[in-house]
């Protein structure tokens, strides 16, 4: 089954509320990807939270910022089905 990720929300303590289209909610935290070379531009919050977007039905981080799903930094949908089951954050 593909687990199709409809809404991200990203938030500055690197975390990530992600929405999938049966209505499950997940809250990714991302902060230990950052220790990874390939993820040492998110270290930039400004550029973690504006970069931060859906590609390839998943969650991405659109780095080259021209929306190509080949140049996205982007986490694998099943995986983050996987976790657990999150209560939506509110602001």
């Amino acid at each position: 089954m593909f687990h199709n990720v409809v809404q991200v929300i990203p938030y500055e303590d690197y975390k990530v509320y992600v929405y999938f289209e049966d209505g499950k909610i997940v809250c990714f935290d991302a902060k230990p990807l950052l220790e990874k070379k390939v993820f040492e531009p998110l270290k930039d919050k400004e550029k973690f939270m504006k970069s931060c977007t859906i590609l390839n039905d998943t969650l991405a981080w659109d780095i080259s910022g021209d929306k190509d799903p080949g140049k996205c930094l982007d986490i694998d949908p099943d995986m983050l089905y996987e976790l657990e089951q999150a209560v939506e954050r509110i602001a």
